[in-house]
């Protein structure tokens, strides 16, 4: 696209201003996401990036909503305690009555420690009903079909298409 218009980039360049601008284009686009349900839906799936597979951790509300997402190496107690972490930074969203997950081993005791750690209000309830989830399953498709379409030759196209598909 620049290169149409007469200038010369190279990617390290592109690479620099995503880095530099990145964080406050997200700053001022948070602002104007609609607030999310008091309901959460947390479950994750493995993407393929670059030659790797990664761990997708991904939160909505009822309505289907994205609220959170998180890219990590391994889907453990530390991944989950870290995504609830950034899920409860999250500014669009509100305090949860309840956070709805699979039958991972990981998250009783993440959301524990979390709640002992007082990241997670202490009256949030952890649910591990298969069926509430189904909302986030679906989506999982359409996920892992836009990342294969695109399948990321570099991380950034990657973050990029996910940002998209999740519509953050």
């Amino acid at each position: 696209m620049m290169h149409e218009r007469g200038f010369d980039l190279d990617h390290s360049t592109v690479f620099r201003w995503v880095q530099r601008y990145a964080p406050e284009i997200n700053k001022r686009v948070r602002q104007h996401l609609k607030m999310s349900g008091t309901s959460y839906r947390v479950d994750e799936t493995y993407i393929k990036v670059g030659k790797t597979c990664k761990y997708l951790y991904r939160a909505v509300d009822k309505e289907g909503s994205t609220i959170e997402f998180m890219l990590s190496a391994k889907r453990d107690v530390s991944a989950a305690k870290r995504f609830f972490k950034k899920l409860m930074r999250a500014e669009h969203r509100r305090l949860p009555f309840s956070i709805s997950v699979d039958k991972n081993a990981a998250y009783p005791e993440a959301f524990s420690t979390s709640q002992d750690e007082r990241i997670v209000p202490k009256d949030c309830k952890l649910r591990r009903v298969k069926y509430l989830n189904n909302v986030i399953e679906q989506d999982h498709r359409f996920i892992k079909r836009k990342c294969e379409r695109h399948n990321a030759s570099s991380t950034f196209t990657l973050r990029s298409e996910l940002s998209k598909a999740l519509k953050l």
